[in-house]
């Protein structure tokens, strides 16, 4: 078996990818207090980030001041967590996704892409968006065998519908949270070719499509491990995606953590009003 995929928990860390510019911070910030909560082993958090560039946009790196903030807020839970500010702006521009750099999602979107050309990164990652907050611990998630998995993630709650009726694919997964198992994706290539295709395909969320059309080994989690709709009892990780609601009249609705009273007023959510505090107490050190 292969080592990667042995796992024993006394023995192990828990490593946390994400990806983002300094719009990225408040996110992150948020997601990282929830985590914090319920991990109990040493936490070692990977933040990917570069200064580019696009026609209509400029982009500036999430900051050395909100990771030294981060930095000191992990290790005044265990001394062993970690944090680590990763520069990608060379490796990126070495091979950019041309053919999607000035769509609706910013480039940042897809820089997970790029987790296996860096060093030393360790062979198991649980990636999150900055749009996610975690509710319990997630211990069966995060330690499951993955022999012969490239990635692990949950059904799309609008994707699953369309791609199956539409395109005949049932497991079309949100790349919202994502656990990757770093040795098989680089064994396969599928990043690789990911980079290719949102190179020279123009896609709608080019991430998620190169993933999910690239992917020959993906392995389908329950709801609970990306709510992305609503909190139920049972819920993981809430994901605060774009979502259609359709009363009191048919409209689009987008509400992030860090938008408190949005999350008070049109989510009517008081779940996490304990970690927001938190998080507003910290956010004005920044």
């Amino acid at each position: 078996m292969n080592p990667s995929n042995t796992f024993k928990k006394e023995d192990e860390t828990v490593n946390i990818l994400f990806c983002g510019d300094h719009r990225a911070e408040d996110g992150v910030l948020i997601v990282t207090l929830s985590l914090l909560h319920h991990v109990k082993e040493p936490l070692n958090i990977y933040v990917l980030t570069m200064k580019t560039a696009t026609e209509t946009r400029r982009y500036e790196p999430f900051s050395q001041k909100a990771a030294d903030l981060l930095t000191q807020q992990l290790q005044s839970y265990n001394p062993q967590n970690t944090l680590h500010l990763i520069d990608c702006t060379e490796l990126f521009n070495e091979s950019q996704p041309s053919a999607n750099m000035n769509s609706r999602f910013t480039p940042y979107s897809m820089l997970r892409l790029y987790v296996d050309l860096i060093p030393d990164m360790p062979d198991r990652l649980l990636y999150l968006d900055n749009d996610v907050i975690c509710r319990e611990p997630f211990d069966d998630f995060y330690y499951q065998d993955l022999t012969g998995v490239q990635v692990v993630g949950v059904l799309d709650h609008y994707g699953k519908w369309f791609f199956h009726h539409q395109m005949r694919m049932a497991d079309y997964i949100n790349s919202g949270i994502l656990l990757l198992n770093l040795p098989e994706i680089k064994a396969t290539n599928l990043f690789v070719k990911a980079r290719r295709m949102i190179a020279t395909r123009h896609m709608f969320m080019p991430d998620q499509a190169a993933i999910n059309r690239l992917s020959h080994a993906k392995k389908i989690a329950p709801r609970r491990f990306n709510d992305q709709r609503r909190l139920h009892h049972d819920t993981v990780f809430q994901h605060f995606t774009t979502s259609f609601r359709f009363f009191p009249w048919f409209h689009i609705l987008t509400v992030k953590p860090w938008q408190i009273s949005n999350v008070h007023k049109d989510l009517r959510l008081h779940e996490y009003d304990g970690l927001l505090e938190e998080y507003r107490q910290l956010k004005s050190e920044l």
